[in-house]
């Protein structure tokens, strides 16, 4: 993981090598938003001023090099439902976006679930997924990377992976009725509590698939309450990081 200089952006490692290739997950710096939802809230449906969230989503993107008109996002609603599209735009149900135009960049927001972004530089294009625990266990991320590679051909060694900052093992405490959905391996019981790992659940889904390229980042949106939106830490009022790639024009 790194940030630039403005602490507005986390870099992933793994895409910096990829000409053309735009990618980035905001952090809760740098920002105009107060009290709750300092300081760069990014969610469209917060109870934060409207202004000020577009006043930080132009931040963000200019640090990112990109337009605001240029995003592609959905009102999330923990389903499996694919956007594929050549268009931005503000839509609704949709928990990945494909971008499959440059000039095109697909965008989630997140405050513990898990943000996911792929792209295939062959193909240049590019995915971003939202996968709390539903989505999860719904298999969003495969059903993504599926239709990448039924629909353009996407071979599963070219597809490069980032999973993002996220609510961690250690802090994602879970009822029964959700630890019986998840396989062994992704879950531990902590004391009389099961604990859910959102990040190697969704990790095995690229693997099981043939997606190797993967960086996973160790920030937790709650242990690392600091720099990242919780909805878990703060009781649901909260801001929303957004998570975004894309290839360029």
């Amino acid at each position: 993981m790194m940030t630039n200089s403005s602490e507005r952006v986390i870099i992933p490692t793994i895409f910096k090598h990829i000409p053309q290739l735009v990618a980035g997950v905001s952090t809760r710096h740098g920002g105009k938003s107060t009290q709750a939802y300092q300081s760069l809230n990014l969610g469209l449906h917060t109870d934060d001023h409207p202004d000020v969230v577009q006043q930080n989503l132009s931040l963000f993107c200019h640090d990112l090099g990109i337009s605001p008109q240029a995003l592609a996002r959905s009102y999330q609603v923990h389903g499996d439902v694919i956007w594929e599209t050549k268009e931005p735009g503000y839509t609704s149900g949709y928990d990945a976006i494909i971008a499959v135009a440059p000039g095109i960049f697909a965008g989630v927001g997140v405050a513990d679930c898990c943000p996911i972004l792929l792209a295939d530089p062959n193909k240049k294009i590019a995915a971003a997924i939202h996968a709390g625990w539903k989505g999860t266990v719904a298999q969003i991320l495969s059903k993504t990377v599926r239709h990448m590679m039924a629909n353009h051909g996407t071979k599963p060694e070219d597809i490069l992976a980032y999973i993002g900052p996220c609510i961690s093992e250690a802090h994602f405490e879970v009822g029964d009725e959700v630890a019986e959905q998840f396989n062994p391996a992704h879950k531990n019981l902590h004391g009389p509590k099961w604990h859910v790992n959102l990040k190697e659940a969704n990790a095995d889904q690229l693997r099981q698939l043939g997606v190797h390229q993967i960086e996973i980042d160790e920030a937790c949106t709650v242990g690392h309450h600091a720099d990242f939106f919780s909805h878990r830490k703060e009781k649901g009022v909260t801001g929303r990081m957004l998570a975004v790639i894309g290839f360029s024009a």
